[in-house]
């Protein structure tokens, strides 16, 4: 059997969570839950940082759960978690 991943994204301004598996070579997007922060910061012309991670701290919990549950899954069935750390353009 594979190895079947939570990845949780918050690098900017959506809160995201999948649950893939990959096996013999092929990956398998198992779920895949978004939810966006575009009209959070509309009014400012561009992403305001501190009402992103407000944002991300109020809908990652659901992300995660709600991507564990259309994949049918529980953590205890995870071989691990991937996260962002910084956007791509941090490093």
């Amino acid at each position: 059997m594979g190895l079947t991943l939570l990845g949780i994204e918050s690098s900017c301004d959506d809160s995201a969570a999948a649950v893939v598996s990959y096996d013999g070579g092929v990956a398998h997007i198992l779920s895949s839950v978004v939810e966006g922060q575009t009209a959070l910061h509309a009014n400012f012309g561009g992403v305001v940082p501190e009402i992103a991670a407000r944002a991300h701290a109020e809908r990652l919990d659901h992300c995660v759960e709600a991507a564990l549950s259309q994949a049918g899954m529980a953590l205890h069935d995870l071989d691990g978690i991937a996260v962002t750390v910084a956007p791509a353009s941090s490093y």
